[in-house]
């Protein structure tokens, strides 16, 4: 297992369209040996980020991916943190709403974050990801 497949099975979580479908690619990525969570969020771009990586954090931890140590929280955290960084100057002064994905294997641990940015119906869709080894 490497970053890559991590990092694809992050993505792939990320961009489901509905739990039962997110259920099903997390059994899929067990089957291979991967971990994977996700967690939906919405909001003002810029009140957003905080909760974004909280959020990353807490749902890494209750699905059994990192243990509740500051190293591993510290990965997940910082793996969220340049997922959405990728995509600040897209979304500054807009609201943002989509899912994040995490998964791991091993010593890998990547963070997809799917966003819809924009207004009203006036949005543009962008994926960002980050990846660290715990």
């Amino acid at each position: 297992m490497d970053s890559r497949d991590v990092a694809t099975a992050a993505v792939r979580v990320a961009v489901t369209g509905n739990f039962e479908e997110e259920s099903a690619v997390k059994a899929e990525m067990h089957d291979r040996g991967i971990a994977a969570a996700a967690v939906n969020f919405g909001g003002d771009f810029i009140s957003s980020i905080n909760k974004i990586i909280e959020r990353a954090v807490v749902a890494a931890k209750r699905e059994g991916l990192i243990d509740a140590e500051k190293g591993e929280e510290g990965a997940v955290a910082g793996a969220a943190r340049e997922a959405v960084s990728q995509l600040m100057t897209k979304a500054v002064g807009l609201n943002v709403g989509g899912k994040i994905g995490i998964a791991r294997a091993d010593h890998h641990v990547s963070v997809a974050v799917y966003f819809s940015i924009g207004m009203l119906n006036l949005n543009e869709v962008a994926i960002g990801l980050g990846h660290r080894v715990v």
